[in-house]
């Protein structure tokens, strides 16, 4: 986020220009922007047809660290919606929208949700380049929670009716429906975890981005990282984790698709344990791999977790 006051202010120019051209077919459609890629198969599920999306963070990308570029502010500037989780886990958001001078009303997708609270009391972030610590008292990594997950929908909802009447009916219907898939999922996470043993459900992931899971579905990660993975783990923290592996029995070391594995390797050897795959924590995949839309990121990740845990 170098100079990002600097870069958006190169912007003007084009965003105004670009906004004095004549509507485009597309126009028509409700604009949208969203943080990141969970947010961003969400705002698709219900949106559908009637929206033009454009996710900042997209597959495979880490928030924690983003640095918006100058597109990122044009997207905004001439956004009706901008869909955001909250709880500070875009620490780049609030900058760039204020740079920007978006007109959109910010809808944040974890108003209403559940919210549990950070150990940390905060976590990292990238401003200018430089790592920054955030204070807040919450984890912002609802999404994990299948219930927080309905709730977001209905806030997506919500603002789509709110920016196009015309489109209340499809926006509601698309939601009743995404719900009703949400609720046969956290269905199958429930009888997949209850299938395991009690004392096996203790897993170990890159960065605290599970807790929400942990809460709801009753599986325990250990983690060498806070909550952001811009956090770093000291000689001293891996030593403690690894002797809270032991005591805890853990089954299963993951990686995750937007950390650096090499250092859950290493406490995976430390520990005697092998890795038991890859978990999508905070992003989703690419398009034809296994996590690419929210539902089957929770499918996958429940898989992986539960067939690593019984073979281990």
């Amino acid at each position: 986020m170098k100079n990002l006051s600097k870069l958006i202010a190169r912007m003007t120019v084009v965003i105004f220009a670009s906004l004095a051209v004549p509507a485009l077919a597309h126009a028509e459609k409700l604009s949208v922007v969203a943080s990141f890629s969970i947010i961003g198969d969400f705002a698709k599920a219900i949106g559908g047809e009637r929206i033009a999306l454009r996710t900042l963070v997209g597959a495979n990308s880490d928030a924690h660290v983003y640095e918006p570029k100058p597109a990122d502010a044009l997207a905004l500037a001439k956004a009706d919606v901008i869909l955001v989780n909250g709880l500070l886990f875009e620490g780049f958001m609030d900058r760039l929208i204020q740079a920007s001078e978006a007109k959109a009303k910010l809808t944040v997708m974890t108003e209403g949700t559940d919210i549990l609270n950070d150990p940390a009391g905060g976590h990292y972030h990238y401003v200018d380049g430089k790592a920054v610590f955030h204070a807040t008292p919450n984890d912002p990594h609802a999404w994990q929670s299948v219930g927080n997950a309905k709730i977001y929908i209905q806030n997506i909802a919500k603002a789509f009716c709110a920016a196009d009447a015309q489109g209340c009916s499809t926006y509601e219907a698309n939601a009743t429906a995404y719900s009703e898939q949400l609720a046969a999922l956290a269905e199958e996470i429930e009888a997949a975890v209850s299938a395991i043993p009690q004392e096996r459900r203790v897993a170990v992931v890159a960065h605290n981005a599970f807790r929400y899971f942990e809460r709801d579905y009753g599986v325990t990660f250990l983690a060498p990282q806070g909550v952001s993975t811009e956090s770093e783990a000291s000689a001293a923290d891996v030593a403690s984790l690894i002797r809270e592996i032991r005591e805890k029995r853990a089954a299963a070391v993951f990686a995750e698709n937007i950390s650096d594995a090499r250092l859950v390797e290493q406490i995976a050897s430390e520990a005697g344990l092998t890795l038991g795959g890859t978990l999508y924590s905070d992003a989703l995949s690419p398009a034809g791999e296994p996590a690419s839309t929210y539902i089957d990121m929770m499918r996958h990740n429940v898989q992986t977790l539960t067939s690593a845990i019984n073979r281990g």
